[in-house]
C-alpha cells in the first residue's frame, strides 16, 4: 500500500499515479523532498479501507526517522491515475493540504484528498474532457514540507508564446500555494535557451504570500509581505539560471517541455513537481 519516492515499485503511474511516480523517477537525480505515495484509493469512501491507515502510521514514523524529526511537517497532494499526463491533466482539481503534522492530521488529511476527486467540480471537469467519471481512483502523495523562502512555476517552452526556445519563470515569497491560487502577481522572467541570458523581467507588486500558520501546528495561512519586500525581485539572477537549467534538464530527460514547480528554502533548490505542458499552441 506504501512506495517510497526513488524506490522502483513507485516509478509506475498505474498504482501510484502520474505526479508521484514522476517525481519517484526523477528523485535519483534531482532534489526531491523525502516522502512516500498511498497506492490508489477509491474516491468515495468516507474513511480508509482498513488497511490503509496503519499503513499510513508505519509509513509517517518511518519518514520522521528518515528526516530526524518527530512528528515532521509534510504536504498532502493528490496522484489521481490520469493524471499530469501527455495529453490531459487534472491539475488544479484535487484537494491539497500543506502543513500537516501529527498521524491524526494526516490520516484525515489523505482521506479528505482522497475524497475530493469525487467533488462535483472535479467530476464536472472529468466530463467536460471525456475522462471518465465512474470509479475513480486516487492515489496521495505525502513529503515532506519544504519552508519555502521563494517558490516558482517554471515553464521549459513559452506558454505565453509558444516559442520552444525560451524558458518562462513565474515566482514569488513563501509556499508556493499564492502563485498557483492566483492571489498573488508573481515576478515573471523569461530565459533564452541559447545563453541562459534574461530576455525580459516584469517585477510585480507582491501582497500575499502563503506561510505555515502560527496559530496551530497544521495548515498555512496568507499574510501581507513585507513592506521591503513587495517591489522587490524574489529570485537572484544565479536563481533564475539554475531554475531554468532545472526545467532544460527536465525536458532533455523526458523528451518534451515540462510544467515544473519548484521552491527555494535555505538556498537549495529544490523539484516539487513535473509534468508536460498540455497547452503549448
Amino acid at each position: 500500500m506504501i512506495r517510497w519516492l526513488g524506490e522502483q515499485d513507485c516509478h509506475h503511474d498505474h498504482i501510484v499515479g502520474g505526479k508521484a511516480a514522476s517525481l519517484s523517477r526523477l528523485a535519483g537525480i534531482h532534489a526531491v523532498p523525502p516522502g512516500f505515495a498511498v497506492e490508489a484509493l477509491p474516491s468515495h469512501h468516507h474513511q480508509l479501507p482498513e488497511l490503509v491507515g496503519p499503513a499510513i502510521r508505519d509509513a509517517y514514523v518511518k519518514l520522521a526517522e528518515r528526516l530526524g524529526a518527530p512528528n515532521p511537517r509534510v504536504a498532502v497532494r493528490s496522484s489521481a491515475l490520469d493524471e499530469d499526463g501527455a495529453d490531459s491533466s487534472v491539475a488544479g482539481q484535487h484537494d491539497t493540504y500543506l502543513n500537516i503534522r501529527g498521524v491524526d492530521a494526516l490520516l484525515d488529511a489523505v482521506l479528505r484528498c482522497a475524497r475530493s476527486a469525487a467533488s462535483p467540480v472535479a467530476m464536472s471537469y472529468r466530463a467536460q474532457r471525456g475522462m471518465p467519471v465512474d470509479n475513480v481512483r486516487i492515489a496521495v502523495l505525502v513529503q515532506s514540507l519544504v519552508l519555502s523562502d521563494v517558490s516558482a512555476v517554471v515553464f521549459s517552452a513559452n506558454p505565453v508564446t509558444g516559442s520552444r526556445d525560451e524558458v518562462m519563470i513565474t515566482a514569488s515569497w513563501g509556499l508556493g500555494e499564492s502563485i498557483v491560487g492566483g492571489s498573488v502577481t508573481p515576478d515573471t522572467f523569461v530565459v533564452n535557451k541559447d545563453d541562459m541570458s534574461v530576455l525580459w523581467r516584469d517585477i510585480a507588486r507582491k501582497d500575499l504570500m502563503t506561510v505555515t500558520t502560527v496559530m496551530t501546528d497544521t495548515g498555512t495561512t496568507e499574510v501581507d509581505v513585507p513592506g521591503e519586500l513587495r517591489l522587490a525581485c524574489s529570485l537572484h539572477e544565479h536563481q533564475i539560471q539554475e531554475m531554468a537549467e532545472l526545467a532544460l534538464r527536465l525536458e532533455r530527460h523526458l523528451g518534451h517541455p515540462v510544467d515544473v514547480e519548484c521552491a527555494i528554502a535555505g538556498g537549495e533548490l529544490f523539484l516539487l513537481q513535473c509534468r508536460p505542458i498540455t497547452t503549448l499552441r
